[in-house]
């Protein structure tokens, strides 16, 4: 039985403009020069340029009434004869949309332009070196499929039988295994030493491989460990390696041990890192310390002076003076307003994105003041995004839009906003540590920490504790975790 019933309920939706400088907002500034020349492209009535001196409009086309002042209200045309008119006067006035220019005082500043990095791919690089064999053809063919088989940190991982498949199918060469395998080992030789290696076991005998004259004891031992004692190795059991290699003493091990581990594990990284001499981040904010106060500006050199193009005032004027019955010419009108609205919200939502970085990142200097003094990790307070979202009265989901994606640069160096959050941990005295801090406090004893008899979890939890910091030994596990340092036993040393 179909029953019809009448419900009452409120719902809450965005708007276009909202959704606009929600996105917008996300935008960190290396990304926001193309967000604006996307919407250059998309609307003609915004341009780029510098502010021109406005056009003098007949004070009787300017005058407005209060009824008739919704700006930035798209009308659509009406089909009743009483509606029929276009209202235009709002789009003949001068005002604070006609223009827009960014947070940025420092004209040299925008003018200077920023060195641009150029580098040799490491692919191009051993192609290079390829070239020089002396291959025929069938050869070169083969080498070039192994040099693209090569990923970013140097290694070949598909397996060879799969890449002899390729060869067959895509190229039509018909090629064996140990065809491939020969060109692999001439590829092998190329520099950086360990390029081509299928594991990190081959790399490392790569490169003890380049290093061998016959002579040096620790490079002969090395390769034997590696070779022989791989396994062990990795897990630093030396007692082990010391019995598989027939040894009695630490010491015939020792050197060549060190020796292992000053080796490169990725050796397609040592090619960028070569070449590429400088890496740039455009942060989003710039933080001076002068004398103790702190300056904080907006880095808007990204992104350019945008305004409202006067030369549709024209078209408003033509149609204000003509008798509206062109319909070609109230359609084109139409669509300007719908275009002209559309760059209004745009330049609005740029302003508001730009005024809300400023109102979340002086939160977060005021919040953490004593750090950005001196870069002291272990003055930063624990803060977390209901912090900051209160002290600026927005809500937490903004703050965390701006905080995911945005960096600032410090007299001691560049971090990405996120950097300064974090969670708190009890102490003896009843106040909060920063998670950072206790992590930093971690790394100090590690540190210093005896090589050959390193810290375990529970020994750095009595530390901690004997310091005053109530943390548990997995949280402690944790914060090692996230450091990238490892457990105890893989830090032991000779």
């Amino acid at each position: 039985m179909q029953k019809l019933s009448l419900n009452q309920s409120l719902q809450q939706k965005l708007s276009p403009q909202q959704i606009q400088f929600i996105k917008l907002l996300q935008v960190p500034t290396a990304e926001l020069e193309n967000r604006i020349e996307e919407e250059l492209e998309l609307n003609p009535v915004l341009e780029e340029g510098e502010e021109e001196e406005p056009e003098t409009v007949p004070e009787s086309e300017t005058e407005t009434s209060e009824e008739d002042s919704a700006e930035g209200e798209v009308t659509e045309p009406e089909t009743t004869e009483a509606s029929d008119d276009i209202d235009i006067k709002d789009y003949l006035q001068d005002d604070d949309y006609h223009s827009y220019k960014t947070y940025n005082d420092d004209d040299d500043e925008e003018d200077r332009e920023s060195p641009i990095a150029t580098s040799s791919s490491l692919h191009e690089t051993l192609l290079t070196q390829l070239g020089f064999l002396g291959l025929n053809e069938k050869q070169l063919a083969i080498g070039k499929q192994l040099v693209g088989s090569i990923e970013g940190d140097g290694y070949i991982r598909r397996e060879l039988e799969s890449i002899v498949n390729d060869l067959a199918f895509s190229l039509g060469i018909e090629t064996t295994l140990e065809e491939v395998e020969a060109i692999l080992k001439k590829i092998q030789s190329f520099d950086p030493a360990g390029i081509a290696a299928r594991n990190l076991q081959e790399c490392l005998m790569l490169q003890l491989d380049r290093m061998d004259d016959g002579q040096d004891v620790d490079v002969i031992v090395g390769k034997r460990i590696i070779s022989e004692c791989y396994e062990e190795f990795t897990k630093k059991h030396y007692p082990k390696i010391l019995k598989k290699l027939d040894l009695d003493d630490e010491d015939y091990i020792k050197d060549a041990i060190e020796l292992i581990v000053r080796l490169n594990p990725k050796p397609g990284g040592e090619v960028n890192s070569g070449l590429v001499k400088n890496q740039y981040v455009i942060p989003d904010f710039i933080l001076t310390n002068n004398n103790g106060k702190l300056d904080l500006a907006l880095n808007s050199r990204n992104a350019p002076e945008l305004r409202i193009s006067r030369s549709y005032n024209e078209m408003f004027q033509a149609y204000d003076k003509s008798d509206k019955k062109d319909k070609k010419l109230k359609e084109a009108v139409s669509f300007v307003k719908q275009k002209l609205d559309a760059a209004r919200w745009f330049i609005d939502a740029i302003k508001q994105r730009q005024l809300t970085l400023l109102r979340t990142m002086r939160a977060i200097v005021d919040f953490q003041f004593d750090y950005f003094l001196e870069g002291d990790e272990t003055k930063l307070k624990p803060m977390i995004l209901k912090d900051i979202a209160q002290m600026i009265n927005m809500d937490i989901s903004t703050v965390s839009r701006v905080a995911s994606s945005k960096t600032v640069q410090t007299d001691f160096g560049t971090f990405p906003l996120k950097y300064f959050f974090s969670e708190g941990i009890s102490t003896d005295s009843g106040e909060d540590a920063s998670s950072r801090e206790v992590k930093q406090i971690i790394k100090d004893f590690i540190s210093e920490e005896d090589k050959s008899k390193p810290y375990s979890d529970d020994k750095l939890e009595d530390l901690l504790n004997e310091k005053g910091y109530n943390i548990a030994r997995r949280t402690v596990a944790k914060y090692r975790e996230q450091l990238n340092i490892p457990v105890a036993r893989l830090r032991k040393e000779m």
